[in-house]
């Protein structure tokens, strides 16, 4: 039998680092998940058994990782991957689903990649601190967003410190600098119809210099990055307000609603009203074990 327990954050807006979901899971022998994608950055910490991961490379060759207790796994947004539990010694794992600006500029600092996703701890005391931090927030999900999200910040802390041979790369403060006044553009006018080609017309350099330059520090497109956050502040209208969802859609940059609806429900898999009806729960979702087939999210 599966005990699995998981918890889906109300995202609300915060840019540089966000919670998605997190949980626990005691997976039954051989039990898989996958082929699946997701669309954000999702990390397992393995607590006990055994398992396997085949994910892809950068040049998408599927490569295989086998898994013991003490280790993770990270999985990269959009990338193709499946993972079962060994039949014998089947892993238990605690997951936790985030994003943000900040993320893969924080990875680079890493030697966690796409063409080696494994957490391999080389500060014990700091893993064990990681490990507190995730259990703190499954467990916890009934506090504040903003209590939520500083441990969340605390996990992350932990988790780049506690990864094996960090790497140092050099900043690029003029990278930086140019990242921070195109997020400052979006703050200041995601409501309107803006372009990439204006962002980067307000900046005064290229666009296609912009675009690879605005991906390399945050590792997300501009006009990805825009999306997130004109649907994440869409979904805090959703919870707290109680507008039209043509009103929101038309706050959020959307004249047309169908073609909001449809870029919400691409990132948060559902549509506008079906997240207003959950998101206002006033519980968070918990699940106990149960005989059908339900993978967790």
């Amino acid at each position: 039998m599966r005990d699995v327990i998981f918890n889906i954050f109300p995202n609300e807006n915060y840019i540089d680092l966000g919670l998605y979901q997190c949980g626990r899971e005691q997976c039954a022998p051989a039990h898989i998940f996958g082929p699946a994608a997701r669309n954000h950055y999702l990390f397992h910490y393995i607590h006990r058994g055994k398992g396997t991961l085949i994910a892809p490379d950068r040049t998408g060759k599927n490569q295989t990782f086998h898994l013991h207790a003490g280790q993770g796994f990270l999985i990269y947004p959009g990338q193709i991957t499946t993972y079962f539990a060994d039949e014998k010694d089947p892993w238990e794992y605690a997951w936790i689903e985030f994003d943000g600006l900040r993320v893969q500029a924080a990875l680079d600092l890493m030697n966690i990649t796409v063409d080696d996703p494994v957490y391999r701890a080389g500060d014990v005391k700091r893993k064990e601190a990681m490990v507190q931090e995730i259990e703190y927030i499954l467990h916890h999900m009934d506090d504040s967003s903003f209590a939520t999200i500083g441990h969340l910040y605390l996990f992350f802390d932990d988790f780049m410190k506690s990864a094996r041979q960090p790497v140092e790369h050099p900043t690029n403060s003029l990278a930086d600098f140019y990242v921070r006044e195109a997020v400052s553009f979006i703050e200041n006018n995601y409501a309107k119809d803006i372009t990439i080609e204006q962002i980067s017309k307000a900046l005064g350099i290229n666009r296609s210099y912009f675009g690879k330059l605005f991906k390399r520090v945050t590792g997300k497109a501009p006009m990805q990055f825009l999306l997130q956050y004109r649907m994440t502040k869409a979904a805090g209208l959703l919870q707290v307000t109680d507008l039209k969802i043509a009103e929101i859609s038309a706050q959020v940059g959307y004249e047309n609603q169908l073609h909001f609806s449809r870029a919400f429900k691409s990132l948060y898999n559902k549509s506008p009203k079906q997240y207003r009806q959950e998101t206002r729960r006033k519980k968070p979702v918990e699940l106990e074990p149960v005989g059908k087939k339900q993978e967790k999210f």
